[in-house]
């Protein structure tokens, strides 16, 4: 049985002890000197031990034994996080009702525009993106109140039946308005006609019986499938466009081509109404034989109670005939 690591050192220690004083021997003897002991003849045997003979020369079994004195159990476990304290009311705090605020009146526009007829603000009403307003197909029965950088304004698919002046006051920058498949029936006449920057009016599919006045911006009006008629119209009401290039009017209840036409119109469409005559000067200028018209090429007067043929000297200043019965 191989020795403790306490016992072996104390035999070493034994072995380098002085012997016993013999019988009669005086105490001074102790004092004398001895021979030097030689470490060679002691016997350490495997004192330095290696990783080799470390488990021959300690014993380990009863290490926990001697030296380990167990104390309480400690439970480990993963400490769940914090809760949030949560305040309970008591019985004697008054409870706050609650109150619900409605918009009765307009505000000042802010981030999503001003009001609307809804309670809500314009652009959670509709989408605003950039200067666009898209409102289509909102149950709209007015314009809303628009932001005073909107550029295009699409208000389709609703049910507006009347435009008055004040909804696109101040908007300066308004190129084009959408108002197609509404109820429209009632125009303010200066509604449009103080945007300076207006290019595109399309009133497509509404009730309407005449137009108001218009700005002189204006490059396009589309005002098909209505209920207009001439007497809605006033007299040279286009003289003054000088910008206009698009004018389509078909599907209506006109009775003649409205003039004057502006020099700078390239197209015009007027099929599908009740168009029985043409004026002489609905097109050329009787006056002036020298006068040519060099880009109106799109004349549509096809599906109306006229025959083209008997007007043959008012097309003399087209580059191309109008297209129509000529029978």
């Amino acid at each position: 049985m191989y020795l403790s690591v306490a016992v072996y050192f104390s035999l070493v220690a034994l072995s380098m002890a002085p012997p016993p004083p013999e019988n009669g021997r005086r105490s001074s003897d102790k004092f004398r000197p001895r021979e030097s002991i030689s470490y060679e003849s002691l016997d350490l045997g495997n004192y330095d031990p290696s990783l080799e003979n470390y488990g021959e020369s300690v014993d380990l079994n009863n290490y926990e034994d001697l030296y380990y004195e167990p104390g309480p159990e400690i439970e480990v476990a993963t400490l769940a996080p914090k809760r949030k304290k949560t305040h309970v009311p008591t019985t004697q705090e008054p409870k706050i009702p609650t109150v619900a605020l409605i918009a009765t009146k307009p505000v000042e526009p802010g981030i999503f525009g001003s009001m609307t007829e809804q309670g809500l603000p314009t652009c959670l009403v509709c989408v605003c993106l950039g200067s666009s307003v898209y409102c289509d197909d909102v149950d709209l029965t007015s314009i809303p109140p628009l932001p005073k950088e909107t550029t295009y304004l699409y208000a389709r698919f609703n049910k507006i039946s009347r435009i008055q002046s004040k909804d696109f006051a101040g908007l300066s920058k308004l190129k084009r308005v959408d108002l197609s498949s509404n109820f429209l029936s009632t125009i303010d006449d200066d509604a449009f006609h103080l945007l300076p920057s207006l290019q595109e009016l399309i009133l497509t599919e509404n009730q309407l019986r005449g137009l108001p006045e218009l700005p002189s911006s204006l490059v396009r009006l589309d005002a098909q499938l209505n209920q207009l008629q001439n007497s809605g119209i006033r007299t040279e009401s286009f003289k003054d466009l000088t910008k206009l290039q698009f004018l389509y009017l078909s599907n209506n209840k006109l009775d003649y081509v409205p003039v004057s036409l502006p020099v700078s119109l390239r197209s015009i469409h007027l099929q599908n109404n009740n168009i029985q005559t043409i004026h002489t000067d609905t097109f050329c200028d009787s006056r002036d034989l020298t006068f040519i018209r060099r880009v109106l090429e799109d004349i549509r007067l096809d599906a109306n109670p006229i025959n083209l043929s008997k007007f043959a000297n008012d097309y003399f200043c087209l580059p191309r005939l109008p297209t129509g019965q000529y029978y």
